[in-house]
């Protein structure tokens, strides 16, 4: 049987003593969406990467599929109801990034608020003569209301972690009761923009996602407000957020996910009110080495005829 594994991951099982062929990617970058369609032919797995694209015409490009095993927890990159309807079994890796991705958020949150980018540029450029009262002023971040839009499990990690800053959580849609036993206030999803003073986002990107926040959102939120974004890219409508910092009607982003990725919007770069990152939210050596584990157990035990633990 072979595997379509599209990048080297940072775990690999010895596959020759298993008994599988494989293909696996060893160039630096990722496979393209033709070299994907070629090698996928006869093979029965497909080891995906979020950014791969596994669309019906890929899916038909491999008549032996029997899985595909996609190395995120987000699936929004594979046609989940084609392959459903060929009984092609899908999986993800659920909850081993959940602290890992809730970490980058806080991270980028308080890079964004207390300047920490913007003074390590300052201080590398040697413009630090002495210290000022004004310099590289940011924002508080204890006691300050935090909103969470999107409470599952990084979501709520997330609210988890911000009891150490004793800040007050309002969340929306549906009751979180891990959240409530914080103390966690469950709004319309008006009231967190405009009362939030940071709000960090951990929802899926669906059709009702997309674009979530627009001109009219950034409007309603508060000047000194920061948004933060660790789910997906096109959750938000990225020129908008750039014009929003830029009139002042926010005051900064933190940004792990683009809009276009890999592709980041100009206004975006070289600006001292974002701090971006390179989609690394579970980027931790043992983060990625329990992904890696996860995926090959699973595509193992479907290929040999057993229920995979993590489908979605």
């Amino acid at each position: 049987m072979k595997i379509l594994i599209t990048k080297e991951l940072p775990y690999m099982p010895d596959f020759a003593s298993l008994g599988y062929e494989v293909y696996i990617n060893k160039s630096e970058g990722l496979m393209t969406y033709d070299q994907i369609k070629e090698q996928v032919k006869d093979a029965n797995a497909i080891v995906s990467m979020l950014a791969d694209k596994i669309d019906q015409e890929i899916i038909d490009s491999a008549p032996n599929l029997i899985v595909i095993c996609n190395y995120a927890v987000g699936y929004n990159n594979i046609d989940f109801n084609y392959a459903k309807s060929k009984n092609i079994v899908v999986c993800n890796t659920p909850d081993v990034l959940t602290d890992t991705t809730a970490e980058l958020a806080w991270a980028l949150l308080m890079a964004t608020a207390r300047k920490i980018v913007e003074s390590d540029r300052f201080m590398q450029a040697g413009k630090f003569k002495a210290w000022l009262p004004d310099l590289m002023l940011g924002q508080d971040i204890v006691g300050k209301t935090l909103g969470i839009i999107g409470t599952g499990r990084i979501g709520t990690a997330m609210g988890k972690m911000s009891q150490g800053f004793r800040m007050p959580i309002l969340y929306t849609r549906k009751p979180n009761p891990e959240l409530d036993a914080l103390g966690a206030k469950m709004v319309d999803m008006d009231t967190l923009i405009k009362k939030s003073d940071y709000i960090s986002l951990h929802c899926p990107l669906n059709d009702s996602t997309k674009h979530m926040f627009t001109k009219k959102e950034f409007a309603m939120m508060k000047n000194s407000a920061i948004i933060v974004n660790t789910a997906r890219g096109a959750v938000i409508k990225e020129q908008d957020l750039v014009d929003a910092i830029a009139t002042g009607e926010i005051a900064g982003a933190g940004l792990d996910v683009f809009e276009d990725e890999p592709i980041v919007n100009s206004g975006l770069l070289n600006n001292d009110k974002v701090v971006i990152a390179p989609h690394i939210g579970s980027a931790t050596l043992g983060t990625r080495t329990k992904m890696a584990q996860m995926s090959f157990n699973d595509c193992f035990a479907v290929l040999s005829g057993k229920p995979a633990k993590f489908t979605v």
